[in-house]
């Protein structure tokens, strides 16, 4: 088996075998730690290929590029393969402690199994087609995990989410059979090598700006992003966390990769587009952010605008912006999948998810406190955490690009991402409970199975101060994924030249 296409086999296989054992809830769990172990090292074992020998690539069916589909993974491939396998882990171990047996028996475990495959899948392809078929097969997996329990506002976040989901696919789906016809090719390396050769530049430039919609839309960026904050913090916060690491990063990604292999031809006009998108994603997101006061709302906000910062990363198009966008990424996975988890662990402690029925936290759960502390001073860019060295990078290359307006709302917007984390700490730990002669939580909620749930978020707490206390060779990673993305020519030449 293909190293190329394992971390799609691997959680379409766990899925399989879950589906079959759903009668049985142990299976399913043990099942669902081990499928994203093995997923975590297949994972890593790409990625050991790719950082040592260049790209991997497949060609399905054995039929050369352009004929048949491609798998194609470098440097920025891999390393999001990776991700999608640490956080699936994590999400594995809360579920553990989390999920309650009639959301199991309803395909908890083959859905969270089917969604790693899709967000994986996206991942690895090189096809442009095939990339659409991915998405949509996350948009089933998380329409279904958002329906899970069939509760009032678990449906009307789902409507909201699939309704603006299935409208950003519409235009995806557009875009592609235009671009198709433009050009004759599905294959990003072919359409790469093609698309200079297309005389009438305006209609390559209105097929930038849709696949932009369709991709800003899952990526959750200003305008459209409104679908995010109404139904992230509705289902299971296992579902929540996941969606918020990983499925707006597909939308990212894609940005990423559609926006310097193939659309880089008029960089003046779509990307200062960009630039204006993640202005105001970043501002619109925290300000939403600092009008809340309900826990899950407040990180959902959040994600849009941290959102912003990647995308401004690919907006200023210098080496630097690049390594600094992807860079955030890496950082913000691990980090608002922790943030998550740990609204998880309150809301299962004191039975709420709103900041004035909550409280004194530091006093009676003092390690959850810090395991609190680390993730969100990262977010808002403290040294010497991950999310500093992030902020750092992208902020400086909008200097060097004198990118001034932007810049200053990016320095903003990190001053009121410190003031949301200040606000749920004083509120969730600081201060003492409501209506308690302790001062400590009433405790409504089961503490049974904590324990799995702490050590999935110690574990991705562990990860942030990694990247933290190792920036150096963290940055050269992103270095190198930006090198290859600035110079498509050898991910043209891999793809092309390769033997099925």
């Amino acid at each position: 088996m293909s190293l190329a296409v394992a971390p799609i086999l691997v959680p379409l296989f766990f899925g399989a075998l879950s589906l079959a054992l759903w009668r049985y809830r142990i299976a399913q769990r043990v099942l669902g730690l081990v499928g994203t172990l093995a997923l975590l090292a297949v994972a890593i074992r790409l990625f050991q290929v790719v950082h040592a020998e260049g790209m991997v690539v497949l060609h399905m069916g054995g039929w050369a590029a352009p004929l048949g589909i491609t798998l194609a993974v470098d440097m920025l491939g891999a390393i999001m393969v990776v991700l999608t396998g640490i956080t699936g882990l994590a999400i594995a171990l809360f579920s553990m402690g989390d999920t309650p047996e009639r959301h199991e028996h309803f395909g908890y475990y083959p859905l969270m199994h089917l969604l790693l495959a899709g967000v994986a899948g996206s991942f690895v392809t090189g096809d442009i087609f095939n990339l659409y078929v991915w998405f949509e097969v996350m948009l089933i997996a998380s329409f279904a995990l958002l329906t899970l329990g069939g509760e009032r506002a678990q449906m009307e976040g789902a409507i909201k989410y699939v309704t603006l989901n299935l409208f950003s696919s519409a235009i995806f789906l557009s875009a592609v059979g235009i671009l198709y016809g433009l050009l004759g090719t599905l294959n990003m390396a072919d359409i790469a090598q093609k698309i200079d050769q297309v005389e009438n530049t305006a209609m390559i430039n209105v097929v930038a700006v849709m696949f932009m919609v369709a991709f800003g839309i899952k990526a959750s960026a200003f305008p459209l992003f409104f679908w995010l904050p109404a139904s992230y913090h509705t289902p299971l916060v296992g579902v929540s966390a996941l969606f918020a690491g990983l499925l707006t990063k597909v939308g990212v990604y894609a940005l990423f990769r559609m926006f310097t292999i193939v659309f880089d031809h008029d960089v003046a006009y779509t990307h200062e587009i960009l630039v204006w998108v993640a202005g105001l994603t970043m501002l619109s997101g925290v300000l939403g952010a600092a009008a809340q006061y309900e826990f899950r709302r407040i990180l959902s906000f959040h994600i849009v605008s941290q959102i912003g910062y990647m995308i401004l990363g690919l907006a200023l198009y210098t080496p630097l912006a690049i390594i600094g966008g992807v860079f955030y990424i890496m950082h913000h996975i691990i980090v608002k999948t922790t943030l998550f988890l740990v609204s998880g662990v309150t809301y299962r402690i004191a039975g709420t998810h709103e900041l004035k029925d909550l409280g004194g936290f530091f006093r009676s759960r003092p390690m959850l406190s810090v395991l609190f502390l680390i993730p969100a001073f990262s977010l808002a860019g403290m040294p010497p955490l991950s999310g500093f060295f992030a902020k750092f990078i992208v902020i400086r290359a909008g200097v060097e690009a004198e990118a001034w307006g932007v810049t200053a709302v990016a320095l903003l917007v990190g001053l009121l991402t410190l003031y949301s984390m200040t606000k749920i700490w004083a509120e969730v730990f600081w201060k003492a409970a409501p209506d308690t002669e302790s001062g400590e939580p009433a405790g409504q909620g089961s503490t049974v199975g904590l324990g799995w749930m702490y050590t999935a978020i110690a574990g991705l707490a562990a990860c942030t101060v990694f990247i933290g206390l190792n920036g150096e060779p963290i940055y050269a990673l992103a270095e190198t994924a930006a090198e290859q993305l600035l110079n498509p020519d050898r991910y043209i030449r891999a793809v092309l030249e390769a033997r099925p």
